[in-house]
């Protein structure tokens, strides 16, 4: 169940011009908090990678005995439940899907996805994914606000629900050209985004499956500077020996010019 709900995935980045489309679209972005610190949450964003976009996509800047020692998972615990598409810890991170069947199925092979976060941004992501609805035209019965007429299904309605757009009218003036050239000033009405309504719930509460998101975004994050981990925290360290170089070097500034003063 979660290779075929992953397989659906590559619909979100295998189109990359569609993506940025999707991108321009006005739809105000949801601030998502994003925290490095939080081992909790990259645990978690890890579990549902691995689950659910791994079976199409790859991540092959990031090994998996990388992520076990910057997220400090055991080695063993990482070879039980992450090695799903290699068979040793050292490899990086593969999809399962072969290349040229991806591109059968889906017109498109899937992008590698190590980078995502830092091209789309965090927030861009953690929207995209809370912005599904049901919509009877497309041909996957989900639609999404941020992504219009995107190819991907809502791998998450399980634990978000159904739920449907609903739209406001409002009113405007409209300055066309006449037939005799005169400018003609009409009301146009206009159909814009109002609010999500749920049809049906989820598994998760609203807050439960906004936080699963924020899990993996943060996740994703992680992948697109590994290394931003190690500088956290060397970085207390590396301000701490500052400060202290300028304790001495001020005394050494005082014992310099002692004489002269």
């Amino acid at each position: 169940m979660k290779t075929i709900n992953s397989l659906v995935l590559v619909a979100l980045f295998a189109l990359p011009g569609a993506a940025q489309a999707g991108g321009g679209s006005g739809v105000k972005l949801d601030p998502v908090k994003i925290d490095l610190n939080d081992q909790k949450s990259l645990h978690r964003g890890a579990r549902i990678f691995i689950n659910y976009c791994v079976s199409c996509h790859s991540a092959s800047f990031v090994r998996y005995s990388r992520i076990g020692k910057d997220l400090d998972i055991p080695e063993e615990v990482v070879k039980k439940q992450f090695l799903f598409a290699a068979d040793r810890i050292g490899n990086p991170m593969m999809a399962v899907m072969p290349r040229a069947d991806a591109k059968k199925w889906f017109g498109v092979a899937p992008p590698d996805l190590s980078l995502v976060a830092r091209s789309r941004g965090p927030n861009w992501l953690y929207t995209y994914m809370r912005s599904f609805y049901l919509d009877s035209k497309a041909p996957s019965g989900w639609n999404n606000l941020l992504f219009p007429n995107v190819a991907m299904p809502h791998v998450f309605y399980e634990w978000q629900g159904h739920q449907r757009i609903v739209y406001r009218n409002t009113e405007h003036t409209q300055t066309d050209k006449g037939k005799d050239g005169k400018p003609v000033t009409k009301k146009v009405i206009t159909q814009v985004f109002d609010k999500f309504e749920l049809e049906r719930p989820g598994t998760l509460s609203a807050r439960d499956y906004d936080e699963s998101m924020r899990d993996l975004v943060n996740f994703m994050v992680y992948l697109g500077e590994p290394a931003k981990l190690e500088r956290y925290r060397i970085g207390a360290w590396v301000i701490g020996f500052l400060m202290l170089l300028l304790v001495f070097s001020y005394l050494l500034k005082r014992e310099y010019w002692k004489d002269i003063h």
